[in-house]
């Protein structure tokens, strides 16, 4: 049963013909990504499943079938940044247009200590900013030459924290090499990251017809209780009933990034945050969300901040 208080994609954008038009989604084969992408092919769409279990986004593309659109599966690990250039180099080999990047894949690493990606990084920060980042950069020119574009990455109402503890990005450390870690902290940073990456590129593609939003698409149900140890999945199997009444459907959660990519009302907010509703929010005054919506956390707002984070990436992932 689907929550009221959701919002939801409007006729008008539901209608739009896509046909024509090329969309990366990451983490594609299953949760929001795929719902992504099945609302996409619907409308014309063709969209390329950029995953790293391939053999899972094969599985899951079969619901395609009889949908007006089209649809490719390519292999990218978001956690080893040698692949992230490789899934670049192929699609720009295959393709000569991007209308929209949606950077939705994305993990919390709950399983114990801090992990690290092939490359040493922090794994949580590793998937879900840093190897966005790094796509997101190698198909910039792309998206430029293929404006109006839209590129969306995901955030989550983690990002907004408490009114007397608000996450931060600690450029000082970004891999935890001096500081205390733990988990959910480090999801909340690299998502204030995403945010702060959307405003950034908002300023630096000014006058490009590039579009960039984040988005937090809601308490989405497939997330819940996916991750951490043996105690962690029994707890949520017990509270699942009551978990199932405040969180939403795949398709629900859906909703946000398909307005950002459909809605041309989006282009004149480039850089914005976009909130589906969620209980979960401390300060009771976002619990509706908007389209868009002002995070609450100061630190997802500051362009300077942005800046030094940008050209800190630059040098992590080998950009010059």
């Amino acid at each position: 049963m689907g929550r009221k208080d959701v919002i939801w994609l409007g006729e008008a954008e539901k209608s739009i013909d896509i046909a024509g038009k090329t969309y990366i989604v990451t983490g594609a084969n299953s949760g929001v990504g795929l719902e992504t992408t099945r609302q996409l092919i619907k409308q014309g769409g063709h969209v390329v499943l950029a995953c790293r279990r391939i053999e899972a986004a094969n599985e899951a593309a079969k619901s395609f079938d009889g949908l007006k659109g089209s649809h490719n599966v390519m292999k990218l690990d978001l956690a080893d940044l040698q692949s992230v250039r490789t899934f670049s180099e192929e699609f720009q080999k295959k393709y000569d247009r991007l209308d929209g990047l949606v950077c939705n894949a994305g993990l919390v690493s709950m399983d114990g200590g801090i992990k690290r990606t092939s490359g040493g990084l922090e794994l949580t920060m590793g998937v879900n900013y840093f190897g966005h980042f790094l796509l997101t950069e190698l198909l910039l020119d792309l998206l430029k030459k293929s404006a109006p574009s839209k590129l969306i990455i995901l955030s989550s109402v983690v990002h907004a924290g408490s009114p007397d503890k608000r996450p931060k990005v600690h450029l000082e450390d970004l891999h935890y090499h001096t500081r205390p870690y733990k988990a959910f902290e480090a999801y909340a940073e690299a998502k204030v990251a995403a945010i702060l990456y959307a405003l950034e590129l908002a300023e630096r593609l000014q006058g490009t017809g590039v579009t960039t939003a984040s988005v937090h698409p809601g308490w989405a149900r497939s997330n819940f209780g996916q991750g951490g140890g043996l105690l962690t999945r029994m707890i949520m199997g017990i509270m699942r009933p009551l978990v199932a009444s405040m969180t939403n459907s795949n398709e629900e959660s859906a909703q946000t990034t398909l307005y950002c990519l459909l809605s041309d009302k989006v282009s004149s907010h480039s850089g914005a945050y976009f909130s589906q509703q969620s209980v979960l929010y401390r300060d009771k005054e976002c619990r509706g969300g908007g389209w868009p919506m002002t995070s609450p956390n100061p630190h997802a707002r500051d362009i300077e901040e942005a800046r030094k984070l940008v050209a800190a990436s630059r040098e992590v992932v080998g950009l010059q």
